[in-house]
């Protein structure tokens, strides 16, 4: 039923930009923390970038200053513009979303990923 889609990954050079998209199912996007991880060959997934559902973000120390979140919850999209890439930034890119959901009394919480896009950073 939820439904996470990456999109804007590629090849890119050094020093270069890329902008990575992820739309989200409505049911769930207002109402969730996105967050963008990413995962290199033999390496465990970290987490690069989130935002909260209210705007707050937070960032690895080794995107900040070069990359930025956004979510535009019209949209049910959340948004990680890349720059100054470095080769060091290739891996598999994830959108991520959590929150909980509530039934009643009963809350639940979610943590849903999508299938990932790749981005290489190579001359």
């Amino acid at each position: 039923q939820v439904q996470l889609v990456e999109s804007g990954g590629g090849l890119v050079q050094p020093g270069g930009s890329l902008r990575l998209s992820c739309a989200a199912s409505r049911s769930i996007f207002s109402s969730s923390a996105m967050g963008w991880y990413r995962q290199a060959p033999g390496e465990q997934r970290v987490l690069v970038a989130r935002i909260t559902s209210v705007g707050g973000t937070n960032y690895a120390d080794s995107v900040k200053g070069r990359f930025t979140i956004s979510r535009d919850n019209a949209k049910n999209t959340v948004y990680l513009q890349m720059n100054s890439l470095k080769p060091e930034d290739t891996a598999v890119y994830y959108c991520n979303a959590n929150g909980y959901s509530y039934s009643g009394y009963a809350r639940s919480s979610y943590d849903y990923w999508g299938q990932g896009t790749q981005v290489t950073v190579s001359s």
